[in-house]
């Protein structure tokens, strides 16, 4: 793989963070590549909000900790940086207006205008339209851009969060317990749309509890513990026995060995 292909898109090194007298992040060193699906495993109180919120820009490292952005060390990151840069998140709660159509879903926040300053419908509508069918796999004429959120199933809803965030080129898309209240069938789903940004040539950040959602659809695995990186797997080097048999050394131990 050539030296530009394994420059990562979002790199921390060295990143600590600290609230008052609890440190909740101790020295990490964690990466995502381009096209790569990261898994991030770990209890309550592992490290896993602070760490993902340090990359969506709400924390700051502490002193001497460094984020680099495509091999660029950023000093200014903040939400609105690391948004620009091309950083979406797609929230447990899917943060979707569930009393409004697919299509004014689909751009909330960053609608099309005509030339005259006017709300462009008829684009939001038919890129609606494109996405559902191209993206999201609707094919049936029962699924329209119109219909409201609300009468979606939690997968759907999940695919259309997905979607927006590919839709406005985000370069990585975090994905914070996308799988929680699901049924297997809506799970399933989900999991097809996180397989989706992958083929997109995107990267994706997979926060979950359930190892058994992240596992299949991962490249590589962070496990997290009392905010240190307790361990990195690639998938294709450790079976699901395997990595359940460290996650419990973890939890007894905390240490892997």
């Amino acid at each position: 793989m050539s030296g530009a292909a394994r420059t990562p898109v979002i790199e921390l090194r060295n990143v600590s963070k600290t609230f008052g007298e609890v440190r909740s992040l101790a020295d990490v060193n964690f990466s995502v590549y381009p096209g790569e699906i990261v898994g991030l495993l770990g209890d309550n109180g592992a490290g896993k909000s602070t760490l993902v919120k340090t990359v969506m820009g709400y924390h700051s490292p502490d002193q001497g900790g460094e984020i680099f952005f495509e091999g660029q060390r950023i000093d200014d990151w903040s939400t609105a940086r690391a948004r620009s840069l091309g950083i979406e998140t797609v929230y447990q709660e899917r943060a979707l207006c569930e009393k409004q159509p697919i299509w004014r879903n689909m751009f909330m926040g960053r609608e099309p205008v005509t030339k005259w300053g006017l709300l462009d419908v008829h684009k939001m509508r038919s890129e609606a339209a494109r996405l559902m069918s191209q993206h999201m796999g609707f094919t049936s004429a029962a699924v329209h851009p119109d219909n409201v959120v609300t009468t979606m199933s939690g997968g759907e809803k999940q695919g259309v969060a997905i979607t927006r965030a590919l839709y406005f080129d985000a370069k990585l898309v975090i994905l914070d317990e996308p799988t929680m209240g699901l049924s297997l069938s809506e799970t399933k789903k989900t999991l097809d749309f996180v397989e989706g940004i992958k083929k997109a040539g995107k990267s994706a950040i997979f926060i979950d509890h359930n190892i058994f959602h992240v596992y299949p659809v991962v490249d590589r695995l962070y496990v997290l513990d009392r905010g240190r990186v307790a361990g990195i797997y690639r998938k294709s080097e450790i079976s699901m026995d395997e990595l359940i048999e460290r996650l419990y050394r973890v939890a007894r131990s905390g240490s892997i060995d």
